[in-house]
């Protein structure tokens, strides 16, 4: 090798070695947008995804920090030009989710989370037409609810399965794919979430938005039986979340854990509210109590999974002795 090759091909390795630090740099910044998105939005979603590992938290608060910003089209900004700030917002997520890079720091986080385990505009698709009913659309019916509750709630509980799923997958592995115990889980673990909100928010809902989610109700108003049925709802979707616990990987079972356990506490404090204090105030688990609900949770699961190990053990020894 020549003196002038050498050269060369040192000042071309020492620009790709400045580009990556550059590309590495950015991505760091955009992953800590997101996580300052969760961190100023969230306090409940933000207590589970505190026991995953690092790289499934990192991807969390990435899904999160784009949920949050088109949330915040629609709740916040609001007004004639909404419609065009969302449609501006999906085209910036499209297109990020075909090339990988955005301007956009939170559309650029959560596109590189996306590509890495699986989300495509599948998901994405009927999560901004959610977003969209929100500027059009003051009450529902059980039809155009159920399909609310999908695009705005169910398809993020899917998002996250497959960051679950997919945290540990080394590169050049295939994509894990969620199986329907666990489509069934993620599913009912992201309408409990936005049906718990939908009755804690529903003075804001009414008196800020002018907005009636839950089917044949009318802003402003819910009454006794109204509020008994949306419980229960909700209760039969965290049990269908809960059932799907086992079929979870690694730490992603104890922040859903917690995250259900949460929702009881939730549950709990709703049902003993006259409906006439929902619409007055948003009923909030203090920060002590969460400490004590997601301990409490991430200790039974720790010893379910203790005794199921014990359990399987003593098994393998039965069988092969």
């Amino acid at each position: 090798m020549s003196v002038e090759h050498a050269r060369e091909t040192g000042r071309r390795t020492g620009a790709r070695t400045a580009h990556d630090r550059s590309v590495r740099l950015y991505d760091a910044t955009a992953a800590r947008t997101s996580a300052l998105v969760l961190g100023a939005y969230s306090t409940s979603f933000g207590w589970g995804a505190r026991l995953l590992g690092r790289r499934a938290h990192r991807d969390i608060e990435a899904v999160y920090g784009l949920v949050r910003l088109a949330d915040e089209v629609v709740d916040t900004f609001g007004g004639p030009g909404a419609a065009a700030e969302l449609d501006e917002l999906e085209a910036q997520t499209v297109r990020a989710l075909r090339t990988g890079y955005s301007t956009n720091l939170v559309v650029h986080a959560f596109a590189r989370t996306a590509r890495r385990v699986g989300i495509t505009t599948v998901e994405t698709e009927p999560f901004f037409a959610s977003m969209r009913a929100d500027l059009t659309v003051a009450a529902h019916d059980r039809a155009s609810f159920e399909q609310y509750v999908y695009g705005s709630a169910e398809v993020v509980g899917l998002m996250c399965v497959r960051v679950f799923l997919n945290a540990e997958r080394v590169p050049g592995e295939p994509v894990r794919q969620p199986d329907d115990e666990q489509v069934a889980g993620a599913r009912a673990l992201g309408a409990a979430f936005q049906k718990i909100n939908f009755l804690r928010d529903l003075g804001v809902d009414a008196g800020e938005l002018g907005r009636a989610y839950f089917p044949g109700s009318t802003p402003g108003r819910l009454t006794d039986d109204e509020r008994d049925a949306a419980l229960a709802e909700i209760g039969r979707d965290v049990e269908v979340a809960r059932a799907a616990l086992p079929r979870l990987p690694g730490r992603s079972r104890y922040a859903v854990a917690a995250t259900l356990a949460l929702y009881d506490r939730l549950l709990a404090d709703l049902a003993a509210q006259p409906t006439e204090h929902l619409l007055a105030a948003r009923v909030r688990v203090p920060g002590p109590v969460k400490v004590r609900v997601v301990a409490g949770a991430v200790a039974r699961q720790w010893w379910d999974r203790r005794r199921g190990a014990s359990g399987g053990a003593s098994g393998r020894s039965g069988r092969s002795a």
